[in-house]
């Protein structure tokens, strides 16, 4: 389950809690999912009970109880589990901190996709996703490529902006247009419309397309947020970790080495296999304390590093709707740095590859398509600024 299905979930509980008289309407055109906050529980969070409470005349809890149960109307035969409400400790952040409270009763059943489903703070909502929901996403971003995060978010859009001056500004527009396009908006550059955007130039006389070629021009002009000088300094081709263009593309360059290098071995990927196949004489693998059976630390998340990477492909699709809806090419790029950040991390602490005489297992093949999503996700995102992605480097 991506962040931008978990939206959606919610907001059809929102519904269903209107059209019930449960809540007043009207219902909020999207509902914002984030990652908790330090101190947070799950692997996201919401406040929308928060922004419903005031219109709604109730404490925000009381609402958040209200979206809960609706979310489990939904609920399906998937194995259940737990909903706890934690004692309102904090009044700041998405999932703030405070100590466990006691269980609800009999655990009712969740949504599909979402193990679990926390109220903390005055009433946020934290959602932990099921085990396996995680590899779900790998195999999502496996199927959409380099596209996934393209979507209809904003279909049934039309937006026009007028030309304009100097390369940073050209090269912003011509990327937002991508961007809102990826979103399913209809834009276009038409002369004499009225939405023109204003980044900060780039210094007067200076051509960075000559001067340090499409690529890392482009990056140059793109990373700075709009009210930030651009850079245009020579770092942009030093190909050093310092330098985060030679990071993301020198992460994704990785990704297809991995992929070289394992079908060499004769190793083919697969998102989330429970464990390697066993003898028949071998016990089955134990229950892990949830219920279901104990799986390899790419398919569940446990590991921070693995963690880490699934989170920044899961928040992809709502980067890229921001991207497109502010007119912020820059927070792609940011993006960009993370996910290759956490992929570098990943695979230098998970070992994607066997070493040695180290026979091929299914951690490996797990690994091998989690750095295939990040690839996927690597590719699309320069994609859309108009850089390049090296297999080779």
């Amino acid at each position: 389950m991506t962040p931008a299905e978990l939206s959606r979930t919610v907001r059809r509980a929102v519904c269903r809690a209107v059209e019930d008289d449960a809540l007043p309407g009207p219902v909020p055109e999207r509902v914002t999912i984030e990652r908790p906050r330090p101190g947070g529980r799950g692997d996201y969070a919401s406040n929308i009970a928060l922004q419903l409470a005031g219109p709604a005349g109730r404490p925000p809890r009381e609402v958040a109880e209200i979206v809960r149960a609706n979310i489990l109307l939904s609920a399906t035969t998937s194995p259940a589990t737990s909903v706890t409400t934690s004692p309102a400790t904090s009044e700041s952040g998405s999932a703030a901190a405070s100590s466990t409270g006691p269980s609800t009763g009999a655990a009712p059943r969740t949504s599909p996709g979402i193990d679990r489903i926390e109220i903390t703070g005055p009433g946020f909502l934290n959602f932990t996703l099921a085990r396996d929901t995680r590899a779900e996403l790998v195999r999502t971003i496996l199927r959409a490529g380099p596209r996934y995060g393209h979507g209809d978010a904003l279909a049934g859009t039309a937006v026009t902006f007028a030309p304009s001056d100097g390369p940073r500004a050209a090269l912003w527009t011509g990327t937002v247009v991508e961007l809102l396009r990826s979103q399913g908006a209809a834009a276009e550059i038409v002369p004499g419309a009225g939405e023109r955007l204003r980044p900060l130039p780039a210094p007067a006389g200076d051509d960075p397309f000559a001067r340090l070629g499409p690529d890392a021009a482009r990056w140059g002009l793109l990373r700075p947020a709009a009210h930030d000088r651009p850079y245009t300094g020579a770092e942009l081709l030093v190909q050093r970790e310092s330098n985060p263009l030679f990071r993301v593309r020198y992460a994704y360059a990785r990704t297809r080495a991995l992929a070289r290098n394992a079908a060499e071995l004769g190793i083919t990927p697969d998102p989330a296999p429970a464990s390697d196949p066993a003898p028949a004489s071998d016990p089955a693998p134990a229950p892990a304390r949830d219920g279901n059976s104990d799986s390899t630390p790419e398919a569940t998340g446990h590991d921070s590093a693995t963690a880490l990477l699934l989170t920044a492909l899961g928040d992809h699709p709502a980067v890229l709707e921001a991207a497109a809806r502010l007119r912020a090419p820059d927070r792609l790029a940011r993006h960009l740095e993370h996910t290759a950040d956490a992929f570098l991390r990943f695979q230098e602490t998970c070992r994607p590859l066997p070493l040695g005489d180290e026979k091929p297992s299914a951690a490996h093949r797990s690994r091998l398509a989690l750095a295939d999503a990040a690839g996927a996700v690597l590719a699309g995102g320069l994609s859309l600024l108009g850089i390049d992605a090296p297999a080779y480097l």
